[in-house]
């Protein structure tokens, strides 16, 4: 989770058994966090993987064979990537 300097102010609630409670609990105690840090860092993660792993895409019939055309193309130079790709990194220059 990206570190923040703005204080949280979104309040979430949530119910669990005792038993998700008690084992939330000791996770938490065993990764040197409270309980919230815990369980908000878990769902951020789990939520950016959510949307990262997005795999289908809704497109209507003209666009989806746009692409298939695009993809059967023969590739072709591309003169920006060629210039870039030959550059020094900026970090590398020292």
């Amino acid at each position: 989770m990206p570190a923040s300097t703005t204080a949280r102010s979104a309040r979430l609630g949530l119910r669990a058994t005792p038993e998700q409670e008690t084992v939330l609990r000791r996770a938490a105690d065993v990764a040197h966090k409270s309980l919230t840090d815990f369980i908000l860092d878990a769902a951020y993660q789990a939520a950016e993987q959510t949307l990262l792993d997005q795999r289908l895409f809704m497109v209507s019939g003209i666009q989806y064979q746009a692409l298939l055309e695009m993809l059967d193309r023969p590739e072709s130079d591309n003169p920006g990537l060629i210039n870039l790709f030959s550059r020094r990194p900026v970090w590398s220059e020292k």
